[in-house]
């Protein structure tokens, strides 16, 4: 291969020519995307309290009829 004024092989590259990439950043919390939608958030909330009521009824009425 024929070298001309133009070629930068590896060996006549300066540090300085190399690519830097730039750090990346540190994550401080919890991005947008790792959060679940708010209404998914709110509709597990009261399906878990509707399973609690509905426990603590069922317990309640196994209470009195052993009772």
């Amino acid at each position: 291969m024929k070298e001309d004024g133009n070629d930068m092989t590896a060996h006549q590259m300066s540090p300085s020519d190399t690519r830097t990439d730039p750090t990346p950043r540190a994550r401080t919390g919890p991005n947008e995307e790792d959060r679940a939608p708010m209404s998914l958030t709110v509709r597990v909330f009261i399906y878990l309290v509707g399973v609690h009521f509905i426990a603590a009824f069922l317990f309640f009425l196994f209470y009195v009829a052993g009772g």
